[in-house]
């Protein structure tokens, strides 16, 4: 064969996948064997006229690999090119190869999980009582005040319509942007007490903004208490259900009772848009403060497998840092930070359905069988 020089070498190959002779069929088990691919090379003399041709065999890539291939050296037209490349002195390269194929390198693992939430209370809710600690009212520039230092929740929870609360907490909490569950307290004047809803959100053009309410709660722990009997509470939430909607609001309407108490009254949750509970660990002298949020998820959950599944909302949940034991439940600051932060993990994918109780000491409130000693000390931001 006449040595090429200068010339262009057309490579023409043609493949086709084939099995390999002799491979036995494998097991469901076993490694699966790689196709093997046949390649045809024609060389050609510089007219172009077929000299010869030559069959090989070589493994397959698989798809993965074929993603990853280096392309194969494309050779120039150009003469001074083809000088570059070494032509084998029998006028044959030598035999063809596959580039060697690279996998692609290992997917690094993603980076660590990264809290999706800008600050840590973000889109959770905090109770909060406008009261000072000799039961006075606090005005306007203290709730405002009040509502800057904890600004960085989404929602405020308030319990009555007594002080003007309704009234001086959505002025400040529209300030931050932040919304309000209020409430009437218990049905003492019902249902007139649910026409400072309606005076909190009338602009001075008359006009009522009722964005700023998450929900409206008729009663706080009224059958717990013995106040009113469930039916009276089940009527009481329809009648005001009604007059709030004349009204022009169309957000949620409950009533909000121990877990306890829900749990033997379906009703309760049936007529509310949905089931809003108090639930604190602390209360159960088996409880320590680290369990504190898997204690409330659990209520909240069976509390929705009693009612048909809808929606539960742990409308306070806390623990105290001063006061006396009960069993292994003991208020410090200590247990008390652990208990809040097993409450922000365990809701942290649901933290709309979590109220933490409280935002400051309520110096306000008195003790009594029940409490502990405790009742004064459960303000989460005291120290700010």
């Amino acid at each position: 064969m006449k040595r090429l020089s200068k010339a262009l070498v057309g490579l023409l190959l043609a493949c086709g996948v084939c099995a390999k002779a002799g491979v036995e069929k494998q097991s469901r088990g076993d490694v699966a064997q790689l196709p093997f691919t046949k390649e045809v090379v024609v060389w050609v003399n510089e007219k172009g006229e077929r000299i010869s041709t030559e069959t090989h065999y070589v493994q397959a890539l698989t798809p993965a690999l074929h993603e990853n291939v280096r392309p194969a050296h494309v050779l120039s037209k150009n003469n001074d090119d083809m000088n570059d490349h070494h032509i084998p002195a029998k006028g044959k390269p030598k035999e063809l190869q596959h580039p060697h194929a690279h996998p692609k390198p290992p997917v690094p693992h993603p980076y660590p999980h990264k809290h999706p939430h800008p600050h840590p209370h973000a889109h959770f809710g905090i109770s909060y009582s406008p009261y000072k600690a000799d039961r006075t009212c606090k005005n306007q520039e203290e709730v405002n005040q009040d509502l800057d230092r904890i600004s960085e929740y989404s929602f405020v929870r308030i319990y009555g319509t007594d002080c003007d609360q309704t009234k001086t907490v959505t002025n400040a909490a529209r300030r931050h942007n932040m919304r309000v569950f209020a409430g009437v307290y218990d049905l003492t004047n019902f249902p007139g007490s649910l026409s400072a809803f309606g005076d909190a959100v009338t602009g001075p053009d008359g006009k009522k903004d009722w964005s700023i309410f998450h929900t409206i709660a008729v009663g706080n722990e009224l059958v717990n208490a013995g106040t009113n009997s469930a039916g009276d509470v089940v009527a009481a939430v329809q009648k005001a259900r009604s007059v709030l909607r004349a009204q022009g609001y169309k957000g949620p309407v409950v009533t909000v009772d121990t877990f306890s108490v829900l749990l033997d009254h379906p009703e309760l949750c049936h007529v509310s848009d949905y089931c809003a509970a108090n639930c604190h660990a602390f209360f159960d002298a088996t409880q320590r403060p680290e369990g504190a949020g898997a204690y409330a998820l659990e209520q909240a959950r069976s509390i929705s497998a009693r009612a048909g599944g809808k929606r539960t909302m742990i409308t306070e949940s806390g623990w105290p840092h001063a006061g006396d034991a009960n069993g292994v439940a003991i208020p410090s600051a200590k247990n008390q930070d652990a208990a809040i932060a097993s409450l922000r993990k365990s809701f942290d994918y649901r933290r709309e359905d979590l109220v933490l109780f409280t935002a400051f000491d309520d110096l306000w409130k008195e003790d009594n069988q029940f409490t502990f000693n405790a009742e004064k000390f459960w303000g989460i931001h005291r120290g700010l």
